[in-house]
């Protein structure tokens, strides 16, 4: 492999880690809302998908109109699970909002088994998945990785304009800074941050239905996805959309050289990265700045 292969395999896979940490981000950086049912969630929305195409077929034409249909579904189900959930866990002490989205965590997973067991499943894509693009004579990269990595630079960018250039942004970032006198201000927090919650619901609706693109799901993978979400994150700088984007870089990186070095070692070289950040720079490598 070479060193040119190389760069290009971890951007293909930090824009996976990109799109599965964004909504993670978003909710941290809004609420200071650390969700412990994020991974869950992702494969709560990628099993939507499956069973979309269970009823509507298998096209492609069906599996774009399922993975549409299910972003304003994620939408409605994040809004709503914020304003009359969570919200009331949100204050000075993280343990109610941990204790609550750790319960989901087991329900979503205990739910999933029941409807459709333990079996490994994913999205018909019509051969997508195996396709590629040549860029030059001798070096192709996957088509679906690239949309994927495309969506995620794309989502990063929407998401840092949205928060920075528009009344909606400032609204988030007002009542970020301080609720209380967002609120004198006028703005209602709850609604704010169930508008935020929503936003992330699709993000992570839509990094459910390309992660059952890309690979078969089953429903003990949340954890293990969580993970990944919170390294990213947490290398990047918590709550800093291009700090997520390039904690996810990062953590490809160091993935891919650990796998060229041995296949059982990539997981193991992102985990080092990502103590390595903890312990030298726990503030992670792009903060969030004021």
């Amino acid at each position: 492999m070479s060193f040119v292969e190389l760069l290009l395999q971890a951007a293909l896979l930090g824009g996976l880690y990109t799109l599965v940490a964004l909504g993670q981000s978003l909710m941290f950086g809004v609420m200071r809302l650390t969700n412990t049912a994020h991974g869950d969630f992702i494969i709560l929305a990628a099993f939507g998908g499956i069973a979309g195409l269970m009823l509507f077929g298998t096209s492609g034409a069906a599996t774009l109109a399922v993975g549409i249909a299910l972003l304003p579904v994620a939408f409605a189900f994040g809004w709503g699970l914020q304003r009359y959930v969570l919200n009331g866990t949100l204050g000075k002490d993280p343990l109610p909002s941990l204790v609550v989205t750790f319960g989901l965590s087991i329900v979503i997973q205990n739910l999933l088994l029941e409807l459709f067991s333990a079996d490994p499943r994913s999205i018909e894509t019509g051969g997508f998945n195996t396709q590629s693009v040549a860029l030059g004579e001798t070096l192709a990269v996957g088509a679906l990785p690239l949309v994927i990595l495309v969506l995620a630079v794309a989502a990063t960018a929407g998401l840092q304009w949205l928060f920075a250039s528009t009344a909606l942004g400032r609204s988030f970032r007002a009542v970020s800074d301080d609720r209380e006198i967002a609120e004198l201000m006028g703005l209602h927090a709850g609604k704010v941050y169930a508008l935020a919650t929503g936003i992330a619901f699709v993000l992570v609706a839509v990094a459910g239905v390309l992660q059952a693109m890309r690979t078969t799901v089953s429903p003990a993978d949340g954890p293990l996805l969580l993970l990944f979400a919170f390294e990213a994150v947490i290398i990047g700088g918590m709550g800093s959309f291009w700090g997520t984007l390039a904690g996810g870089m990062l953590l490809g990186l160091a993935q891919q050289i650990g796998f060229r070095l041995d296949p059982g070692w990539g997981i193991w070289f992102g985990h080092l990265v990502f103590l390595a950040v903890l312990v030298l720079r726990p503030q992670g490598l792009f903060p969030k700045t004021r």
